[in-house]
């Protein structure tokens, strides 16, 4: 079960951070995170009691996902500046 929820965080992580960077463009780091975790908890294939949950035990993991997924993100700003 943990193993298809963390390919689907791992996808939906990219759309997050991007999302997040979109909308809050000028907000501050800690407050793309918060989005793109929301983001990610709210498109999970869950209902709703489970989601909390899986946020708690899955929370290291949904961190490093997004910081990967700002990594990339960044790494093509860099090549398109």
């Amino acid at each position: 079960m943990f193993k298809n929820l963390k390919s689907t965080i791992t996808e939906l992580a990219y759309t997050a951070v991007n999302m997040a960077e979109e909308t809050l463009d000028s907000a501050t780091g800690k407050e793309k995170k918060i989005a793109a975790i929301e983001y990610i908890v709210s498109m999970l294939p869950l209902v709703s009691p489970f989601k909390s949950i899986i946020a708690v035990v899955l929370s290291k993991f949904m961190d490093e996902a997004i910081e990967k997924a700002v990594t990339y993100m960044n790494s093509i700003k860099n090549l398109e500046a």
